[in-house]
């Protein structure tokens, strides 16, 4: 398994709708592993593969609290369902570092995806994953979290991040 850089906002890659996969193989599986591994080396606890600079409409995540536990696999994820109650997490995200914001979303969700092996499956998920599932379902239509946000707070957001990009921690030997 490699640890992939992860892109980061502002970056156009981002904003790129994702394309369906075709059928999952050996490559495939591989970029999932590759992409678990990036995703907990981060401290993540969900990543798609935009996010490594690859439009493939595959996400990984792993929201247990016990680190290779629990991974779950989406391949061609589809919500099928969403409940009309709302429910609100605070959100970050591997691609806009140290930023957070309470977001509303459906409290409940029901995902129809292709697994690691591409099996057909539906996932029937409330609270945080059902959270995860549609934070992680945005990057593959190019949306992120801070999209929710005032047109304010997102201007700042990507003004701060691109201040960093463009003045990087200097390191002096």
């Amino acid at each position: 398994m490699t640890i992939k850089t992860i892109i980061t906002e502002p970056n156009k890659i981002l904003r790129q709708v994702s394309q369906p996969v075709s059928s999952v193989g050996d490559d495939e599986r591989k970029l999932m592993d590759d992409m678990l591994e990036t995703m907990y080396a981060a401290n993540g606890i969900g990543l798609a593969a935009i996010q490594i600079g690859i439009p493939k409409r595959i996400i990984v995540m792993d929201i247990s609290k016990d680190r290779n536990k629990n991974p779950l696999f989406f391949v061609n994820p589809i919500i099928k369902n969403k409940d009309k109650e709302k429910t609100t997490y605070e959100e970050g995200c591997l691609s806009v570092p140290n930023y957070f914001a309470e977001v509303d979303r459906p409290k409940y969700c029901e995902v129809e995806y292709l697994d690691y092996n591409g099996e057909n499956k539906i996932l029937k998920a409330d609270g945080l994953l059902a959270t995860c599932i549609q934070h992680e379902m945005d990057h593959l239509e190019g949306i992120l979290f801070i999209d929710y946000l005032s047109k304010l707070k997102k201007t700042m957001i990507v003004k701060k991040l691109s201040k960093k990009k463009n003045n990087p921690d200097r390191i002096i030997v």
